[in-house]
């Protein structure tokens, strides 16, 4: 798995062992920035279920001014520690306006709040989606509030269809059926 573009492509990223974390293709990542173009650009993002990292790594290679990742696990957050060191090097810099945060998504949503982010990749496990995203989804409404423009990324199998409150989805990207797809949210 490596980073598929902007300064930072080419940089191959850890995965955190033990089969705890199924990280985004190589190829729906590219589908997905792909279809974002220059909004990653200066924007800021939460990685939600962050994983590997690899969504927020891809946005911060590709531009994004900086950002937040949200993971559970222990061992995955010092993945994405190390991760986050192999890019800046890619990019020159030390990432300073990143964190990482070890706590369960689902609870870090609420009290973010502040000035929300104009990029939300939401990859959780496949199995947590229909309890978890009726939740995520009310938070994220009122931790977003600032930003009405917001995106949310919603990685989940192409066969599952998600229709929140309140959010349109604005486009679906995958292969369908028994792949992963990402589906675009915005509020409204």
């Amino acid at each position: 798995m490596r980073i598929s573009g902007g300064a930072s492509r080419g940089i191959p990223l850890l995965v955190p062992k033990g089969g705890t974390v199924r990280p985004a293709t190589d190829g729906l990542r590219q589908a997905v920035f792909s279809s974002l173009g220059a909004q990653v650009t200066g924007a800021t993002f939460w990685d939600l279920f962050a994983g590997s990292g690899a969504y927020g790594l891809e946005a911060l290679s590709r531009g994004a001014a900086g950002g937040v990742f949200v993971e559970h696990d222990a061992r995955a957050a010092t993945v994405i520690r190390r991760n986050l060191a192999a890019v800046g090097r890619g990019l020159g810099r030390e990432l300073t306006a990143v964190e990482v945060v070890t706590a369960d998504a689902l609870a870090w949503i609420a009290p973010a709040g502040g000035e929300g982010a104009d990029l939300v990749f939401v990859d959780p496990p496949y199995e947590l989606i229909a309890a978890a995203a009726p939740v995520l989804f009310e938070r994220l409404a009122r931790a977003l509030a600032a930003k009405p423009g917001a995106l949310v990324l919603f990685e989940m199998p192409g066969e599952m269809n998600l229709l929140p409150p309140g959010w349109t989805c604005v486009k679906r990207l995958g292969k369908g059926r028994r792949q992963p797809t990402v589906a675009a949210f915005r509020r409204g």
